[in-house]
C-alpha cells in the first residue's frame, strides 16, 4: 500500500476528502466556479481508470453536454447524475444554502451571484456535497438569511436528492438525514475539534473522538499534481497556477 504524504495544502486536503466520496459512482457533474470539487472529480476519474463519467461545466475537454445547463437539469431529472456540488455565501446547520444575499430580502445589503437551478438539483441528485473553503461563523451560520436551496423537506414530500456532506477548510461534516443535522466526521491535519466548534455558527453532532481527515496516498497526490493539475488548468487556470504552479497550454 502506498504511503501518505503530509506535505499538502488545505485545498488538497479538501480535494482528497471529496475524492473519497465519489468512489464507486457512475456520473458526477460539477458546476461553474468550483475548482476544488472539479479537481476531486477529475482525480476520482483518474483513480477509477476512466470508469467515472465527469461532466465539468465550463470545460470543452471534460464535458459531454452540448446544451449547457438544460442538459444537466434533464439528466438530473432522469436520475442519471449521482453527485453534484453546491456552496453558498451562507450555509446553516440544516444544510440550507444562501446564494442570494445578506439581510432581509429583497432589501439585501450584500448580493450573491444568485440561486440559478440550485434548489432543483438539490432535490433530485442523491449525493449533493456542500463545500466552502472559508470556515467561519459568518459563513456557517445558525440560520441563513435567505434559503436558495433547502437542505431538508417535509417527510411526506418525494425527494430523491439532498445533502450528503459539507467539506470545509477545517473539517468534514456528514449530514444525518434522520436527525436533520450535520455530524462532525473528521478534522483536517492540525485542526482540533475545539477549533471547529469555535469557527462554526451552527450546532452539530460532535462525537467524543473525531478522526483526522484521511489524506491522499503518495501516488494519488502525485497524480493530482501532474496529470490532473494539467486537466484542471484548462477550466480553472488561476486555481491550477496558484495551487500547483501549472499553466494551461
Amino acid at each position: 500500500m502506498s504511503s501518505r504524504n503530509t506535505d499538502v495544502s488545505r485545498a488538497e486536503i479538501m480535494i482528497g476528502a471529496i475524492t473519497r466520496m465519489l468512489q464507486g459512482l457512475r456520473h458526477v457533474a460539477v458546476g461553474n466556479s468550483s475548482p476544488i470539487p472539479g479537481s476531486a472529480a477529475l482525480l476520482a476519474r483518474a483513480i477509477s481508470g476512466g470508469s467515472l463519467r465527469v461532466s465539468l461545466l465550463g470545460s470543452r475537454k471534460h464535458n459531454s453536454f452540448t446544451d449547457g445547463g438544460r442538459e444537466l437539469f434533464d439528466c438530473a431529472a432522469q436520475g442519471r447524475i449521482d453527485a453534484f456540488f453546491l456552496s453558498g455565501g451562507q450555509i446553516d446547520g440544516a444544510a440550507n444554502i444562501n446564494l442570494v444575499g445578506l439581510g432581509d430580502y429583497p432589501e439585501t445589503k450584500v448580493r450573491f451571484p444568485g440561486s440559478f437551478g440550485s434548489a432543483y438539483l438539490y432535490h433530485l441528485i442523491p449525493r449533493v456535497i456542500l463545500f466552502r473553503e472559508e470556515h467561519t461563523p459568518r459563513t456557517l451560520v445558525p440560520k441563513v438569511d435567505f434559503i436558495s436551496a433547502a437542505g431538508v423537506s417535509p417527510k411526506n414530500e418525494y425527494r430523491p436528492g439532498g445533502p450528503y456532506a459539507l467539506v470545509t477548510g477545517l473539517c468534514v461534516f456528514l449530514f444525518d438525514k434522520e436527525r436533520r443535522r450535520f455530524r462532525l466526521q473528521s478534522t483536517h491535519p492540525g485542526v482540533k475539534s475545539a477549533n471547529v466548534r469555535e469557527a462554526t455558527g451552527f450546532d452539530y453532532i460532535a462525537p467524543t473522538t473525531v478522526p483526522i481527515t484521511e489524506p491522499l496516498k503518495t501516488d494519488e497526490l502525485a497524480l493530482l499534481r501532474s496529470e490532473v493539475a494539467r486537466q484542471v488548468a484548462e477550466t480553472y487556470p488561476a486555481f491550477a497556477a496558484k495551487t500547483w504552479g501549472v499553466v494551461n497550454g
